[in-house]
């Protein structure tokens, strides 16, 4: 409703520039992705951190982590398959307005091995910045990796594994940092209605209604494939382990509800870990290590399913969540 009454008041000029509801659709919604993004950083390094030192704590803490990573592999690949496989099916790029033309295979393809250099951290906050010049001046653009923060992350957490009762004061610092991240994400997603709200309302007035309700095979896909893992892959990996299905998705219904209403499996970490330990009688010290690690790099949805198109050039296509 926002989005198109912002396009029934219309620009204001060319010299004024767009009305004042456009203008504040744009500034909400661009401060509620920053918000979210000054927290990344922080939230992912304290998280893995933690998650990894808590394995001292642990009872064969090498085999399980190892089974833990395996099996986060062997989700994750799943649910890449499944993501291509509806992509393949519904092509959702050709009711998007892509061409031909564009539809077509790249003209060129990264080399494998920049993905492996990529890793490589170029300072210890993974951090870069771009500068670039126009004609209103050189700007600069700060970035950052979040593979090279994770790789940073685990070797800390390691090294003070490594280290052991002299690393205490550390890991205790980086737990208490990350419930002090935590509860400040937590009033952010409370806002995540208005700028939610925002973002819609600015996409609508940037892309038209038109253009949007043309992505509707894709959205329809996207959740086709959330479906398909989770009533085939899911269920799959609990009766190869001797788990009821319904029984494990009773207990977790908490954290599926939630974490569908905020769209954000780090936000909704808190409440997973007591899921995990009270409902489904994980000890803490393997769910202070599982939850945290699969909440900052283990996203089936939003980033294996997500999205369905593997090779659509559509603006739509290339982002992740």
């Amino acid at each position: 409703m926002l989005g198109l009454a912002a396009v029934a008041i219309g620009p204001v000029g060319e010299a004024e520039g767009p009305n004042w509801l456009t203008t504040l659709l744009t500034e909400v919604g661009k401060g509620y992705v920053s918000l979210l993004t000054v927290l990344v950083i922080p939230l992912v390094v304290t998280a893995v951190i933690s998650s990894v030192a808590r394995l001292r704590e642990v009872a064969n803490a090498a085999r399980l982590a190892v089974q833990t990573l395996i099996w986060f592999a062997v989700t994750a690949l799943a649910s890449v398959v499944v993501g291509i496989g509806v992509g393949l099916l519904s092509k959702p790029w050709l009711t998007a307005g892509v061409s031909a033309a564009n539809a077509e295979e790249p003209g060129r393809v990264g080399e494998w091995t920049a993905f492996l250099t990529g890793l490589v951290p170029s300072n210890i906050f993974g951090l870069t910045v771009r500068v670039s010049q126009s004609d209103a001046g050189v700007t600069a653009s700060p970035s950052f990796s979040i593979l090279q923060i994770l790789l940073i992350s685990i070797a800390l957490g390691v090294a003070a594994l490594k280290v052991g009762p002299k690393a205490d004061s550390f890991v205790a610092l980086a737990e208490s940092a990350l419930a002090v991240v935590q509860k400040v994400l937590w009033w952010i997603i409370r806002l995540a209605p208005i700028g939610t709200a925002a973002l819609i309302g600015k996409a609508i007035v940037t892309y038209g209604w038109s253009s949007l309700a043309s992505l509707g095979v894709f959205v329809l896909a996207l959740y086709l494939g959330l479906v398909v893992v989770w009533v085939v892959v899911y269920p799959l990996v609990l009766k190869l382990h001797g788990l009821g299905v319904g029984q494990f998705y009773r207990n977790v219904w908490p954290v599926i509800s939630l974490g569908f209403v905020t769209r954000s499996s780090m936000g909704v970490m808190p409440v997973t870990e007591q899921v995990t330990e009270r409902n489904l009688g994980v000890p803490r010290g393997y769910a202070s290590f599982a939850v945290p690690l699969g909440a900052t790099t283990k996203m089936d949805g939003c980033a294996a399913v997500f999205p369905p198109s593997p090779r659509s050039s559509s603006p739509s296509s290339t982002g992740s969540s």
